[in-house]
């Protein structure tokens, strides 16, 4: 008996995920997808969402990703509850082992696995995850305004994060464990200006040590400066200290850079390294990390799909 070879597999049920079963359905490829460990990605643990294009009434993220779940079922997009543990990607017909054992064998993948935010690893961060504390100030940053709020990290995209906030809210303290900044000159002096005008505090050479709450919601921080602890009252803290692409996976069969993401654009804007592999979304994406343009690439590395299989 002949094992069936798919058209397309797509690992990853978030947005880019979704999306790409959407279009890959509609070009009639059948296609199959993987959800991983948690179906809809990172979106889910957003309790409101104010920036999908349409969904008004601040839909929740878990809310957002079952509507696109069900459309690319119906669309005739075949969802399997699992996870990929072995991929072989090289070659005409790549394999993907699942954690049930299954195997699959497809001519083209879409990876589409997202990257998780890395995370401060404080006593109440978790617990408050979406009641105050946010990976994302482009995100979430509309639900503070007027009010005071933490940002911690001193890279870059942190300064680029404060910034936005320092637009809506009263206050944005950066939390940074030393004095001097990884980030780019002129978005120090940028956020220095916010200082002089009141809008903006540094806090350096300290760590977060907790996030404190009422049980419904972030009442503040605390905060270890050198040898003296004390709480910080802000109603959001945002972590920025970097992401990780879930990537791991694919390290030994595609081409990653430094960080781990995904390098993509080898002949067409979403393409991989190997023949018939292309990203989508956070795996591929350290700039933008959004619900929307993960959706976008979703449907470019569809389309790119399409156009292999015909070639």
């Amino acid at each position: 008996m002949t094992e069936e070879l798919h058209n397309v597999v797509i690992i990853g049920s978030g947005p880019a995920g979704c999306a790409a079963g959407i279009y890959t359905s509609r070009a009639n490829l059948q296609p199959v997808l993987i959800t991983g460990d948690e179906p809809g990605g990172q979106l889910i643990t957003t309790p409101e969402i104010e920036n999908w294009p349409g969904a008004m009434g601040s839909p929740s993220g878990f809310d957002l990703m079952a509507k696109l779940q069900e459309h690319a079922k119906s669309l005739g997009t075949v969802f399997i509850s699992d996870k990929v543990v072995k991929a072989e990607l090289k070659g005409p017909v790549k394999h993907l082992t699942l954690g049930s054992g299954k195997v699959l064998h497809t001519k083209s993948v879409i990876i589409a696995t997202g990257a998780s935010p890395r995370a401060l690893q404080v006593p109440g961060e978790d617990e408050y995850r979406g009641k105050g504390v946010s990976y994302c100030a482009t995100c979430d940053g509309f639900f503070f305004r007027g009010k005071e709020v933490a940002i911690v990290g001193g890279g870059s995209a942190a300064f680029v994060e404060a910034l936005f906030l320092t637009q809506m809210c009263a206050k944005v303290y950066l939390i940074h464990r030393r004095e001097g900044f990884r980030a780019e000159a002129v978005l120090v002096d940028k956020f220095k200006e916010q200082i002089k005008a009141g809008k903006a505090e540094f806090v350096l050479n300290a760590v977060v040590t907790a996030v404190n709450g009422d049980g419904q919601r972030v009442t503040g921080i605390t905060v270890k400066q050198q040898d003296k602890s004390f709480e910080l009252p802000v109603s959001g803290m945002f972590a920025a200290i970097g992401h990780m692409p879930q990537t791991m996976l694919f390290k030994d069969e595609l081409r990653c850079d430094d960080a781990g993401y995904l390098v993509i654009g080898q002949g067409s804007e979403t393409a991989c390294s190997e023949p018939g592999v292309f990203a989508a979304g956070d795996c591929a994406d350290k700039i933008y990390r959004q619900a929307i343009t993960s959706a976008g690439a979703g449907c470019k590395a569809a389309l790119d799909a399409e156009h292999f299989l015909l070639a």
